[in-house]
């Protein structure tokens, strides 16, 4: 037989290619439908929104297992599982089952340290309208005084990458400011009213700019009736703040524990109507969660805030057993910039259907820059308070968040520093 010409067999070769290329598409089926069971308040539609599977696909069981943690990710899901039923002419049907979570229920909430014990009432729903709206409203007694809270939250408009939020606020608290004579205390309250917009990006992060309006007075407190005390006996002040937010979000859930990292970049303007002078606040926070074994977990909160250094007992950088270092009481410094890192390894004790507990034991780093201050003071050793200390967690599974927190800290450098702090959902 005569040899076959090549440009023959090339055009056979990528006959044959074509061919068994479409045999290969055929033999993956594809996605027909996509349907969700088990759904009570949430709707179909806002879960669907978050899924990078999509009908007409093949069916792709990797892509699929990371639509299933996506939705775990969302606070009105307790648990979703996942399986494929055939359907007709090669395509399949996937079906998510899934556990809701208890998302509307009453803020019964409180806590305290040293000097300083609060309560909560009121209700919170992180999934109003079963769209993933949150909307929390509640009063608060802190330092007895009253203070009240509304905040609505709906991260994506109409299923969009587009959110909005609004707040109404009055926060009122007595406050010690450190003048360089003496601590002198001032009834505190700031009043508010603001709105932001927000953009969500694919990759799992957002940005979110909004303005506010607030009004913050200051009346000397009743103990230094009588007393010459520094500092003016009141100050009202009208300000604008402006904020931006970008946060980028790695963090997996599954029930108890947490796994990857996340980052928020807050960076804030205020303008002070009285004297039309302009202050600057950045906070960035770093947080990082890594399973260990079965039952344990890593968690780690490194915190970063820098303001204009002015020379003021109104610095907004606090030391405070509730933000940052536990154990060391109720707002006991002040400072314009602020280095804090929070470690801590969580133990399950027990995980059983509704309700879970964990032991923690923690190391709570902190320095602050003193106002008008240097920045070298953030690495300087006498400013660095170091608490240790050991707390309990315990958990109802099917509400968000619904976790009761105790813990209890001990400063290494002065035993005689130390303290409870009790309070709801874990410390970060």
């Amino acid at each position: 037989m005569g040899r076959v010409p090549q440009y023959q067999c090339c055009l056979s070769l990528l006959f044959l290619l074509l061919i068994g290329g479409e045999i290969v598409g055929q033999s993956t089926p594809t996605i027909r439908e996509i349907h969700f069971e088990g759904l009570k308040k949430t709707k179909a539609s806002y879960l669907a929104s978050f899924l990078k599977t999509a009908i007409g696909q093949p069916a792709d069981s990797a892509l699929i297992a990371g639509d299933r943690q996506t939705l775990l990710n969302l606070e009105p899901i307790a648990d979703v599982k996942f399986r494929l039923d055939s359907a007709q002419e090669n395509t399949m049907v996937l079906l998510f089952d899934i556990t809701e979570a208890l998302t509307l229920f009453p803020i019964v909430n409180f806590g305290g340290v040293r000097g300083n014990f609060w309560y909560q009432l009121g209700f919170t729903d992180a999934n109003w309208g079963g769209k993933g709206i949150k909307i929390t409203t509640f009063y608060q007694n802190n330092d007895g005084r009253d203070n009240f809270s509304f905040h609505y939250r709906n991260a994506h408009l109409s299923g969009s990458l587009w959110g909005a939020s609004f707040s109404a606020v009055r926060w009122a608290s007595i406050e010690p400011l450190f003048f360089r004579e003496e601590t002198v205390f001032y009834d505190y309250s700031n009043s508010s009213i603001g709105a932001t917009l927000i953009k969500h990006f694919l990759n799992r992060q957002y940005i979110e700019t909004g303005l506010t309006y607030f009004v913050e007075d200051y009346n000397k407190n009743s103990r230094h009736d009588g007393a010459a005390t520094p500092g003016p006996e009141q100050e009202r002040l009208p300000k604008f703040l402006h904020k931006f937010v970008h946060r980028i979000d790695r963090i997996n859930y599954l029930g108890l524990y947490r796994s990857g990292y996340d980052n928020l970049l807050n960076f804030q303007t205020v303008f002070n109507l009285e004297d039309q002078s302009l202050f600057y606040i950045l906070l960035n926070e770093t947080r990082y969660f890594q399973r260990i074994g079965s039952r344990g977990n890593f968690a780690s909160r490194l915190r970063i805030g820098l303001s204009t250094n002015n020379d003021s007992p109104f610095a907004p950088f606090v030391l405070d057993s509730y933000i940052n270092i536990r154990g060391s009481g109720n707002r006991i410094d002040r400072g314009t910039a602020a280095l804090i890192l929070n470690l801590e390894y969580r133990h399950t004790l027990f995980d059983w259907q509704k309700i879970d507990s964990q032991v923690i034991a923690f190391s709570d780093t902190g320095t602050w820059r003193s106002p008008g201050g240097r920045l070298q003071e953030l690495i300087a050793f006498e400013d660095i308070r170091h608490f240790v200390g050991v707390g309990l967690r315990l958990g109802y599974k099917r509400a968000y968040n619904a976790i009761l927190r105790l813990d209890y800290g001990v400063d290494i450098y002065d035993l005689e520093q130390r303290g409870f702090v009790l309070g709801v959902g874990q410390y970060f």
